[in-house]
């Protein structure tokens, strides 16, 4: 016989090896443990609206006996019973979770009855688990109602002692009253609360009407409703996210105004956005009051107590209470809530509808409302089994207890009785078992009643199995005792979407002297900084340039304006006042790249308010080499981000003024010699952006264009006239003659050595105010009318008292009607600081 050769054990253990693609064994594995989180610990199951954790823990206290009508018990307790017998993760999670199912500002329908600090709005944590305790709250228990009568499956436990069931009975649908927030691997979920008696309502809207809309279910569920209240603006969102299971909800703070202390303002906030930290939120603001972002603030305080939210914000006399409620909506009190309504449907994620949701929630209660009526029917059958033999034995009464007196033992009892008397095995042992106290009269008669309730108990329990309509009859009926029950008011309103509250809601209106240097650095200042003086003055600092700079550019807007900026190279830029920093006088700046996009050699020699333009208005442009120009105001609709071309220059000749025109002005074009020409600005035709335009003065030797001033003769008396030496004067507009264009003009002021070159011209009348600034950073303000009125050919007033070396770099005029508004505004302030110092 030939002996087999040896295994060798290498082999054997070679041959149970399987090779596998590494790529194939990760992205298998890495699945598994997706599904796992997904199903296991992150999602809630669209049916009952409860992830593992939650629905473990209500299992553990209803095991417990833990329920709304007993004594609290220790929160470790119920922790250590979940972690023992179903939840085998870390104790601080189970209690974590225990924690937010009690608290009233994280749930809208609190799950757990809490005794003991659960922490607060503040983002306090909650006591320790020794320290706390607990019970179930009664809506709860309507989440477990029947779970004894098969009406759910279960499945074992971690470590296969116990079972455990896979979802509650749920009598309300807990996913869209409570949501759910949570993060799986590659996905999360983030179902916002909602008013108990309206979810309820659509839901017995859909099972009447399965052929609902979202919009006819919308009827009932107006929007989430959150435990915090506060308001959700607009309902566009909110239809998106019923829609399509996804959407952002922005929820807004509900502040109230109100006055005290001789008509001072308070903002009083009483309701947060929910799941907002009260603490930090005031601590924001206080930050934010502090470091100058939010001004009009006098005091702040959390008056908040058990009773609900109070914070109360106290303004400064003259603060604009809504800039401070914009700027506070803005920055802390309203925030976005992005709904995704996602849960597991079969075990498997799913992004749903609102109605998708409620279908789903519907199925799940006809099967537990199935399988509990078929466990009372069998119960009820099985006790009529019962009953009748029970009656069959009173009416052999004495027969039946002379064959069990007869009889050796019980088995043999229930033997006899089942052969004699053709009781079922059920029955005969009921029968050996009763006393003999059953067998009165009385005691009869009432097993006869019971017969009588269980056979009708019986016919109402096989309608319901028989009958889809009945079902749901039952089902819309227990709805509506739940909703009887626990049903409160909505406490989340809504307020009208009026757009997102932009940067230019937050910033108070107010004139502002806007400076450009040189070297490229630009602020902001408020006009009223600079009061106005009499003429002559020196004025007071404006800019502390840095060695070698200079003023370029200065002028006048409100913080709220759109401001076209034209620069020397024929390029317009589009720019709002308030995105220039704002500093103070004796700041240099900030580097203007971060405001407007010049090229390295590029200075702004004009702005225009683009609140002037309207579809029949022109941006009239004169050039250095005494060019005009006009261009239809539309044609400056859209401006990118570079800039665009507003004209085209010869070699050599710079863009140096640019006015609003409605095609009715005279146009007076000054140089820097002091020449003027007047002319009608219809003797230039419109043109397009890219034209150069045509001659408006013949220049003579080296003289230059020095500017342009639009005469409306209704709106303007005069014509300002300003040199580089700090010299002046206002001319009548009849001293200038209309004449063609393309002319030499006149003589409007004398340069000479004291005067020095113009630097502007200007259309005025009485009220405007002046505002001069040198090339070293002065700004000078005084009245229009304190300026001589002289005629043409004249020397002028000193106008500005200039250092020796500096000069006027530039000027402009603020209108009469806009210094009147900044005289009021400026009232009001120094009333407010005066009742402040009181």
């Amino acid at each position: 016989m030939s002996s087999e050769p040896p295994v060798d054990p290498e082999d054997v253990r070679a041959a149970q090896v399987d090779r596998v693609r590494i790529e194939e064994e990760m992205e298998q594995s890495y699945i598994d443990y997706a599904m796992s989180v997904i199903a296991g610990r992150a999602l809630p199951d669209v049916r009952d609206g409860l992830k593992p954790v939650h629905r473990r823990i209500l299992y553990a206290m209803h095991e417990m006996g833990v329920t709304s009508n007993t004594s609290h018990r220790k929160s470790s307790s119920v922790v250590g019973e979940t972690m023992g017998d179903y939840h085998p993760h870390g104790d601080q999670a189970i209690y974590d979770t225990l924690v937010n199912m009690a608290q009233e500002f994280s749930m809208r329908y609190p799950l757990v009855d809490g005794q003991g600090n659960f922490g607060s709005m503040d983002g306090d944590p909650a006591a320790a688990p020794r320290y706390t305790e607990a019970r179930m709250a009664d809506i709860a228990e309507e989440l477990l109602a029947d779970i004894e009568k098969d009406t759910v499956d279960f499945s074992a436990n971690y470590d296969d002692r116990l079972t455990e069931p896979d979802v509650l009975p749920a009598a309300y649908p807990n996913l869209l009253v409570n949501g759910s927030t949570g993060i799986a691997v590659g996905m999360s979920t983030k179902v916002p609360p909602h008013n108990l008696g309206e979810v309820i309502d659509a839901t017995i809207e859909l099972i009447d009407d399965p052929d609902a809309t979202v919009a006819d279910l919308m009827e009932h569920v107006k929007g989430p409703d959150f435990p915090t209240g506060a308001n959700i603006v607009g309902r566009n969102s909110v239809r998106e996210a019923y829609t399509t299971g996804r959407g952002r909800v922005r929820v807004r703070a509900e502040m109230e105004i109100e006055e005290y202390d001789n008509d001072r303002e308070r903002i009083v906030v009483t309701e947060l956005p929910y799941q907002e930290n009260k603490a930090r939120i005031v601590e924001r603001i206080a930050e934010d009051v502090n470091e100058g972002i939010i001004e009009g603030i006098a005091d702040l305080r959390d008056e908040s107590d058990r009773e609900g939210v109070r914070v109360v914000i106290e303004l400064k006399r003259g603060a604009n209470v809504e800039v401070v409620k914009n700027q506070l909506l803005e920055h802390h009190l309203e925030s976005t809530f992005g709904v995704i309504n996602l849960a597991l449907v079969d075990g498997q994620p799913k992004v749903l509808t609102l109605k998708e949701t409620l279908e789903h929630y519907i199925d799940h209660r006809k099967e537990v409302v199935t399988r509990r009526s078929q466990f009372d029917l069998d119960e009820a059958e099985d006790r009529a089994h019962i009953l009748e033999g029970r009656l069959k034995a009173l009416e052999n009464v004495e027969d039946v207890v002379e064959t069990i007196r007869e009889s050796e033992d019980r088995d043999a009892a229930r033997t006899a009785l089942r052969n004699t008397f053709e009781f079922s095995e059920e029955q005969a042992e009921h029968i050996v078992r009763m006393q003999l106290g059953s067998l009165t009269s009385m005691e009869a008669a009432e097993i006869e009643e019971e017969y009588e309730d269980v056979q009708a108990r019986i016919e109402r329990l096989n309608e319901i199995l028989d009958s889809e309509q009945e079902l749901l009859d039952v089902i819309k009926t227990e709805l509506r005792e739940i909703k009887e029950k626990y049903d409160d008011d909505r406490r989340t309103g809504f307020v009208e979407d009026t757009g997102t509250v932009t940067h230019e809601d937050l910033i108070p209106e107010e004139e502002s002297v806007v400076v450009l240097s040189e070297d490229d650095y630009i602020k902001r200042m408020p006009a009223a900084d600079f009061r106005a003086q009499n003429r002559g003055g020196k004025g007071i600092i404006g800019a502390d340039l840095k060695e070698g700079d200079r003023v370029s550019s200065v002028f006048l807007a409100s913080t709220h304006d759109y401001l076209l900026c034209f620069t020397d190279k024929g390029r317009v830029y589009q720019l709002k006042t308030y995105q220039v920093p704002e500093m103070g006088r004796t700041a240099r700046g900030k580097s203007a790249v971060n405001v407007l996009d010049l090229d390295g050699d590029e200075e702004l020699t004009a702005v225009v308010n683009c609140a002037d333009l309207t579809g029949e208005e022109y941006l009239t442009m004169v050039t250095e080499g005494g060019y005009v120009k006009r261009t239809a105001g539309d044609e400056f609709d859209n401006i990118f981000s570079t800039g665009i071309r507003a004209i085209t220059l010869e070699d050599g000749d710079a863009l140096v003024d640019v006015e609003v025109t409605d095609g009715g002005r005279n146009l007076v074009i000054g140089t820097r010699d002091g020449m003027a020409i007047r002319f009608d600005e219809s003797e230039v035709r419109a043109m397009g952006r890219t034209a150069r335009g045509v001659r408006g003065i013949k220049l003579t030797g080296d003289d230059r264009v020095a500017g342009v001033a639009a005469i409306d003769e209704d709106e303007h008396d005069w014509v300002l006239t300003v040199t580089e030496n700090g010299y002046g004067k206002r001319t009548d507009l009849d001293e200038y003659r209309t004449q063609s264009r393309n002319g030499k003009g006149l003589i409007d002021i004398k340069t000479n050595e004291r005067n020095g070159r113009v630097c502007a011209v200007e259309a005025v009348t009485f009220g405007d105010h002046l505002f001069a600034m040198s090339a070293d950073g002065q700004i000078m303000r005084t009245r229009v009318e304190d300026i001589s009125t002289i005629g043409r050919n004249t020397m002028g007033v000193t106008v500005m008292d200039l250092d020796e070396g500096d000069a006027v770099a530039a000027i402009d005029v603020l209108p009469a009607e806009r210094v009147s508004a900044e005289r009021s505004a400026e009232e009001s302030a120094a009333e407010g600081s005066a009742d402040d110092a009181e």
